[in-house]
């Protein structure tokens, strides 16, 4: 019995080991990255990172003082144009979209990972971005989104110069334009359809605060529901079938929509406007719609019920005032970011919990929409990760930035992306 018991052990250990030489039991991330981080140079790299936290937390408020609105990213774009010079990364550039771009080469072009973080925020012109800092606290519009995390970008790119990390493959950072709201991804988008079509194996953003990774892609379907009429004078042509009327039919059929609680499933109404004045029945009235789902079925689904809900409303608004046709309605789609995930077993996954597990912390997997749906939903390995720090209050006026031990996140950040580009 001992004999076979000492047999059938042998023969397990042999097993295992056959299972990670033809690769079909998955090697350990960890044990890597642990390895990796004491590398001479990379550990230089990370210790100057902690040190350097003041100079990160100074670019990340010099950036958020800079107004950037979705489709308005030049001059912050400008900036991290000459930061990118100044770093020394080559090949710095603005493709046509507005995307700044620059490269750090290793031995060969691939490996080639992107770590990117967008350079647009929420705020319309004319908001007032000026930063302050109580304690701890830096408070100001978009501080931490994504402020931190252009900061971070920055951060890595520089002390990865400075510490003369040699890679294997090649790392290009960006700038992007255009990850939020009706910017509807197209920095991101272009990258991947022109800018480097075919030439990325791995995708970082950066994106919010904390340590954290995002392996699952919301998508959404955005709406610009216009609805017209003839409109005219609110005594004399009473009797009018009313574009704000159907509008309100809409928005009451719309709130009445039942959605998936899982996967999570969600629709809003966003913004409304039209009419002229109090005593005109308007000619037009408008209204934007968010739709949200990780799940392409279950947007599918809620997409058709908000047609279906829509239509019924101009019907029944046509109907009330016994005009067939006096109402009638335009759904422009305004915003179309693909739902998708990166498996968590997927190396670049495993390697985003393992580079944090690695340096003495931990990061928690989650769901997002942000410039990774795009990647993912062409199943291409891509991730998002926190830049550190606590923030809260992002896409308001009152948003705040934590900096205690950020630096954190930019650790996590540096040591993720050379492990990609050391594969």
């Amino acid at each position: 019995m001992r004999n076979d018991r000492r047999l059938f052990c042998g023969l397990a250990v042999l097993c295992v080991l056959t299972l990670i030489l033809v690769g079909d039991l998955p090697a350990q991330p960890g044990a890597t990255l642990v390895d990796l981080a004491k590398d001479p140079a990379v550990k230089t790299a990370l210790d100057a990172v902690k040190a350097n936290e003041p100079q990160t937390l100074e670019d990340q408020v010099r950036f958020c003082q800079i107004p950037a609105p979705s489709f308005k990213e030049e001059a912050r774009g400008k900036e991290l144009e000459r930061v990118f010079q100044q770093i020394g990364l080559q090949n710095v550039r603005v493709d046509k979209v507005g995307n700044v771009i620059g490269e750090l080469r290793g031995a060969a072009p691939h490996p080639h990972a992107v770590l990117a973080a967008h350079l647009d925020t929420v705020f319309p012109e004319g908001t007032d971005v000026r930063v302050k800092r109580e304690g701890n606290i830096l408070r100001g519009p978009g501080i931490g989104d994504d402020c931190r995390g252009l900061a971070v970008l920055v951060s890595v790119a520089r002390e990865l110069k400075k510490a003369n990390v040699r890679l294997k493959g090649t790392m290009t950072f960006v700038a992007n334009v255009g990850e939020e709201g009706l910017g509807d991804l197209r920095g991101v988008k272009q990258l991947f359809r022109e800018t480097l079509k075919d030439q990325i194996d791995d995708f970082v953003s950066i994106d919010g605060t904390g340590i954290h990774v995002t392996n699952v892609a919301v998508g959404s379907h955005r709406y610009r529901v216009t609805f017209k009429g003839p409109g005219g004078h609110s005594f004399g042509a009473f009797g009018l079938a009313n574009p704000i009327g159907a509008m309100g039919r809409a928005i009451a059929k719309i709130e009445e929509m039942q959605v998936a609680k899982q996967p999570k499933t969600t629709f809003n109404v966003g913004r409304v406007g039209g009419g002229t004045s109090v005593n005109s029945i308007p000619f037009e009235g408008w209204m934007e719609v968010d739709m949200r789902s990780s799940d392409p079925a279950s947007l599918a689904a809620v997409d058709a019920a908000f047609q279906k809900a829509v239509d019924a409303a101009v019907i029944e608004e046509n109907q009330r005032w016994g005009g067939a046709k006096t109402i009638t309605v335009a759904k422009d789609l305004v915003g179309d970011r693909p739902a998708g995930s990166t498996p968590e077993n997927s190396p670049i996954v495993r390697s985003g919990l393992a580079a944090a597990t690695a340096l003495g912390f931990s990061a928690t997997l989650g769901e997002g929409s942000t410039d990774s749906n795009t990647p993912m939903s062409m199943k291409i390995p891509a991730i998002t990760i926190g830049g550190g720090g606590r923030g809260r209050d992002a896409h308001a006026l009152s948003e705040s930035f934590d900096v205690t031990d950020a630096w954190m996140g930019t650790q996590h950040a540096l040591l993720l992306v050379v492990s990609l580009v050391e594969k």
